[in-house]
């Protein structure tokens, strides 16, 4: 029998989290108005299959033992917290695009697999996104909780990073936000490498 009311419960509280401020947030923000609504929106895709490694674990109990093993969440809070470091300095030292002016052919441009690769990693090692499906999962999910609940659960989860991180693509390559962005890019880019520094540093010492 499907829950429908678990449904609506952890949808709800789950769309509450993903439009919350964090690293996948500042990604797509970045790569958007670096690159392209396309490089923003391959970044946003990959942050929804970056979900996708947190339900598979939670669904199959690994976050159990993830959440019983400190060392092992710990592996995993370091390593997300070093690629983070690493994107918010790559950020920092970053030189201007110089409006995307298109220079012997060729656009300020990364690959849409790079993009995808970027959201990711940003989400699959991301903290905070397995505390939030520790948390909520293993607490509001029982093993009596039917399999077309939790495969229906599993999909809209993804669905809505998704389409809350393409919206958040198109809606930062709106031309006067664009205009506004190529005016102040190098310390915007800096900002954006300051703030996830510091996320990262949260994640590692808070």
């Amino acid at each position: 029998m499907i829950d429908f009311n678990l449904i609506l419960s952890i949808s709800l509280i789950h769309l509450a989290a993903v439009m919350s401020p964090g690293p996948d947030f500042i990604m797509v923000v970045k790569n958007s108005l670096t690159y392209s609504r396309k490089t923003g929106v391959y970044t946003a895709i990959g942050i929804g299959c970056g979900i996708i490694i947190h339900v598979l674990y939670t669904f199959f109990g690994i976050g159990l033992l993830i959440k019983e093993t400190p060392s092992l969440f710990n592996f995993i809070k370091y390593i997300g917290a070093a690629y983070i470091i690493y994107i918010g300095v790559m950020s920092f030292l970053a030189k201007s695009s110089q409006k995307k002016v298109i220079v012997a052919g060729q656009d300020h441009y990364i690959s849409p697999f790079k993009a995808f690769r970027i959201g990711f990693i940003t989400n699959a090692l991301n903290v905070k996104a397995s505390m939030f499906f520790l948390g909520l999962f293993t607490t509001m999910i029982s093993p009596e909780t039917s399999p077309k609940t939790l495969y229906i659960l599993g999909f809209l989860v993804v669905f809505q990073t998704m389409l809350w991180f393409v919206l958040v693509a198109y809606f930062f390559t709106q031309p006067l936000v664009q205009k506004k962005f190529y005016e102040y890019e190098s310390f915007i880019n800096k900002v954006f490498g300051v703030l996830l520094i510091l996320l990262a540093l949260k994640i590692l010492f808070f």
